[in-house]
């Protein structure tokens, strides 16, 4: 259904787009060092079928609505924007193990919604849609190879991610250590934000 350059060039973007810093990297990094990479698991399924959802509705013809209308791009980036900045402050705020340990990790549905405000998710979505995907007959087939295609690339790039952050709690031991990490975890997620922006 997609020929083998669409599906190189699909490939390398996809790797490009799930393996650089963003919004779930992030959270997926703060999430392994929180509670571990099992415990994340949910959180980057969620991710997962979120992307995977978005890219078949811009297939569909949502992502004529987002670019037709400004007003929906604003809403979202806002809406992302005082979700991260919550997500933020309870990264600010966690000092300690108990802490932590008394704290959940991102539910799978949350995960899965997120992306729905998550300006990243939506740029990636309708890029594969207009660059990989061409119209014509069996167009609907395409759509969903090529979301599978992009969300099977992704899987071991958020992995890496959630589990870096897994590997690392294995060393971090000193509260003090723990505090300032989860400080810069907390001023990157910020820093996000202002991405939202620009």
């Amino acid at each position: 259904m997609l020929s083998l350059d669409i599906l190189v060039a699909l490939t390398a973007y996809a790797l490009v787009m799930t393996i650089t810093p963003g919004p779930n990297n992030i959270l997926l990094f703060a999430s392994g060092l929180a509670f571990g990479l099992r415990r994340t698991v949910w959180h980057m399924a969620g991710i997962l079928l979120g992307v995977l959802l978005q890219i078949g509705l811009v297939g569909v013809g949502l992502g004529v609505l987002l670019t037709r209308e400004p007003a929906v791009q604003v809403v979202l980036k806002l809406v992302g924007s005082i979700y991260m900045l919550w997500l933020t402050r309870k990264l600010w705020g966690t000092r300690e193990w108990q802490t932590m340990e008394t704290a959940r990790p991102i539910r799978f549905h949350e995960a899965a919604v997120f992306q729905f405000v998550n300006p990243k998710a939506w740029l990636m979505a309708t890029t594969v849609i207009a660059a990989f995907v061409p119209p014509g007959e069996h167009y609907a087939e395409r759509v969903l190879i090529a979301g599978l295609v992009f969300t099977a690339v992704a899987l071991p790039c958020i992995c890496l991610w959630a589990g870096s952050g897994g590997a690392l709690r294995v060393w971090i031991q000193d509260p003090v250590v723990l505090w300032k990490v989860n400080r810069a975890m907390a001023v990157l997620a910020a820093a996000t934000v202002i991405l939202f922006w620009l």
